[in-house]
């Protein structure tokens, strides 16, 4: 089977409600992807870091209890696991993000995974634009397309950290090329391009050869660009009592069902509307069962239905592939 290598941050949330910490969980759309994928029976392993700490060993648990390759999360012993301190207004929104870590000078010293054709790639976040860990993350991401796999990139920032855009631009600018698809929130374009629409973000800093962009709102469907291709998904995209959870299984319903459909780099540029419409259909099935989620991943019943669909659509693939054509 396929894999997934997801490259991005390790860091433990912990959401304030009145003051009082209510919740502890794992962060970020990619960890919380990889968990999901992993669970409905897809090898995918996590490429990332953090310390050798309390927080660390909770989040690697975390990972490990659902079935993630660890072996590519660099464990350092000097510093501190990052922390999220995410503070939640009357109306449920949130309010503000506090974080706390402590990196050592040497950093990312992962182990590389093994990535062959057709794998699929995602990466993103604060790694795909700050050093030190974009350069070795880029070398990695690099090596992936050369081998050709399917890279997935998820612009945006961990919330609560600020940059000047104009610096890490470059950064940015790069990871869009690089990219097959690229998944992005509304919030998340406009911290990028500012005072653009969606269109006009898309036509003048996006469309590259070819690649997909996938916009994701609170009130809107989710919805494809690619060239002149428009798709959609006829419901609203969202919970916003559990954006991480939604966010988060979107991402991994989308790679799943790349997986589901037989969609290889050398297909995906000729993937029609009718089959992005499955493609989302399939993400946002898996989005709202990870919003509904205590721990933002599928459910087990949800994970083992899936993995035996995946099975069937993978072995009627294969008989299909060696069926002689008359």
């Amino acid at each position: 089977m396929r894999k997934i290598i997801a490259i991005g941050e390790s860091v433990l949330d912990t959401l304030f409600h009145h003051g009082k910490p209510v919740k502890a969980f794992v962060g970020g759309r990619i960890a919380n992807a990889a968990a999901s994928l992993a669970t409905m029976g897809i090898p995918t392993s996590m490429v990332s870091e953090c310390s050798t700490d309390c927080v660390g060993d909770i989040i690697v648990d975390f990972l490990k209890a659902h079935n993630v390759d660890v072996r590519s999360i660099d464990r350092y012993p000097d510093g501190a696991t990052p922390l999220a301190a995410i503070f939640q207004g009357e109306n449920g929104q949130r309010d503000s993000i506090v974080n706390y870590g402590n990196y050592p000078n040497d950093r990312f010293d992962v182990l590389w995974p093994t990535i062959d054709h057709d794998d699929i790639v995602l990466f993103g976040s604060l790694y795909s634009v700050d050093l030190p860990q974009r350069e070795r993350l880029m070398d990695l991401v690099n090596y992936a397309v050369e081998r050709g796999a399917i890279v997935v990139y998820l612009p945006g920032f961990q919330h609560g950290i600020s940059f000047r855009i104009t610096r890490v631009m470059p950064n940015v600018l790069e990871n869009l090329e690089v990219a097959s698809i690229i998944i992005a929130h509304d919030r998340d374009l406009q911290e990028i391009f500012p005072d653009e629409t969606v269109e006009e973000a898309f036509v003048h800093h996006i469309n590259f050869s070819g690649n997909a962009y996938v916009h994701l709102s609170d009130s809107a469907a989710p919805k494809l660009y690619r060239g002149t291709q428009r798709a959609s998904h006829g419901t609203v995209s969202t919970d916003s009592h559990n954006r991480l959870g939604w966010q988060a299984g979107f991402t991994a319903g989308l790679l799943y069902a790349l997986l589901l459909h037989d969609i290889t780099r050398d297909n995906l540029a000729a993937l029609d509307t009718d089959g992005w419409r499955q493609l989302l259909d399939c993400a946002v099935d898996c989005a709202q069962e990870c919003a509904a989620s205590s721990d933002n991943c599928v459910s087990a019943d949800y994970a083992t239905r899936a993995a035996i669909r995946l099975r069937d659509a993978l072995a009627q693939h294969q008989e299909s592939s060696t069926t002689p054509q008359p």
